[in-house]
């Protein structure tokens, strides 16, 4: 439990109560554990049987939130255009295939 603590103040900033006022500190810590949750459900649900399937919170963000790629949005659908140097596209569509199915 204290490891996924660490996780949620660590990776996904849960730690930062910079302001003054009790409502925005506390609204800063309902994010991050709601990212903590969605990166959780990410992992169980769509990085099955992938590098990342045990990946911490930080890893998946880094290597699967954090890419550059041109999103041009249609009328009825949304093509993401992703360079091809970039490592992880498979695994990113695959996790986009599982959570978006078509």
């Amino acid at each position: 439990m204290e490891n996924r603590i660490k996780d949620c103040q660590l990776d996904l900033f849960g730690d930062r109560a910079s302001s003054h006022e009790y409502n925005a500190n506390q609204l800063r810590l309902i994010l991050a554990g709601f990212a903590y949750f969605l990166i959780t459900q990410m992992r169980l649900l769509a990085l099955q049987n992938t590098d990342l399937a045990k990946a911490v919170p930080d890893t998946i963000r880094q290597k699967l939130l954090k890419i550059g790629a041109r999103i041009t949005t249609l009328v009825r659908r949304i093509k993401i255009s992703m360079p091809d140097a970039c490592p992880y596209q498979k695994i990113f569509f695959k996790a986009w295939e599982a959570l978006a199915p078509t």
